[in-house]
């Protein structure tokens, strides 16, 4: 090897050796094609989103023009599909139906999730953890439709049976059932956000004298607040987007009242019930669809803007 060959095959002396060469080039390709599907991926995701609420404006807009603003938010009677006089577009019960049995579903879910999130978390044996967790998030992937047709079935007849005189299609049973539906969401996102609180910080409060339970309220529970707001958001979004659970067992019938033996409706079963019913496209009763869905959308929309404010300002982070 003369030397010119000698200098060509040191590191950092020359150009690499071919075969070097071509699997950096590979590599860089297969990388670039990579960020390009996860752009592709997000631009789609933007895409997605800003179509849905083109859409919604635009066909809400349709629904304005013949619909007065304070007519639709500030009625109290809600019949949009009835004829002649008797139509009326106060969309206030419908709104109130949603909120009323979305807090009764978290007043159900939020205890028990964050109790099912702790004692995976922290009482738990890695052994019982890895089985019961699993079990926990298989609920999630029960279909609703079952979830619907056991509040109606089996839940209200329960009810019945000890003394709760409720009507077939009620809010308690669908509120109740709706917090079962979303407490595996809050249980999951609730744990993880404990599990992931590093142990230096139980340790140095066992090493003080503080007992289990004042490590889980005083330590953990603070340090992981960000991640359990987010699980509790994600129930609560859940929970107010819901749709079949409430369709079948709360009946189609939003009320303005407190009296949960009734029938209610929230804003996505009330969506469901118009687009399966015989209603024609282009009229205002078919316009309500797109104006509660944008009701909805904003509610929810503000939602999450004030719980990633409340995420943002309660993060922690450690090395």
């Amino acid at each position: 090897m003369d030397g010119g060959q000698e200098l060509a095959a040191r590191p950092g002396t020359g150009s690499a050796p071919p075969s070097l060469t071509r699997v950096r080039t590979r590599r860089s390709a297969g990388e670039q094609a990579i960020k390009v599907l996860l752009a592709g991926a997000a631009v789609l995701s933007v895409l997605t989103t800003t179509g849905i609420v083109v859409t919604l404006i635009t066909e809400s807009s349709k629904f304005f023009g013949e619909v007065p603003f304070r007519d639709f938010f500030f009625g109290t009677d809600w019949a949009p599909l009835a004829g002649g006089a008797s139509q009326s577009f106060g969309v206030a019960p419908l709104i109130w139906s949603t909120l009323y049995l979305t807090l009764i579903a978290l007043i159900v879910a939020v205890p028990l999730g964050l109790g099912v999130g702790v004692y995976l978390a922290e009482y738990a044996s890695p052994r019982v953890r890895k089985i019961f967790k699993p079990i926990v998030e298989l609920l999630a992937g029960i279909p609703t439709i079952v979830f619907g047709y056991f509040a109606l079935t089996f839940f209200t007849p329960l009810l019945k049976d000890v003394g709760i005189n409720l009507e077939v299609f009620n809010g308690l049973s669908g509120g109740i059932i709706l917090g079962i539906l979303v407490l595996p969401t809050i249980a999951s996102v609730s744990e993880d956000a404990m599990s992931a609180v590093p142990q230096s910080l139980r340790e140095g409060a066992f090493g003080l004298g503080a007992a289990k339970w004042q490590v889980v309220v005083r330590v953990v529970f603070p340090a992981a607040l960000s991640g359990i707001v987010a699980a509790l958001v994600l129930g609560a979004s859940r929970a107010i987007g819901e749709t079949v659970v409430i369709l079948v067992a709360s009946g189609n019938n939003p009320n303005l009242t407190f009296d949960l033996s009734v029938a209610h409706q929230n804003m996505a079963a009330f969506i469901a019930n118009v687009a399966r019913a015989d209603v024609s496209a282009g009229s205002v009763a078919y316009a309500t669809i797109f104006a509660v869905g944008t009701t909805l959308f904003a509610m929810t929309f503000l939602l999450n803007l004030i719980a990633i404010r409340f995420v943002r300002k309660y993060r922690q982070v450690y090395e």
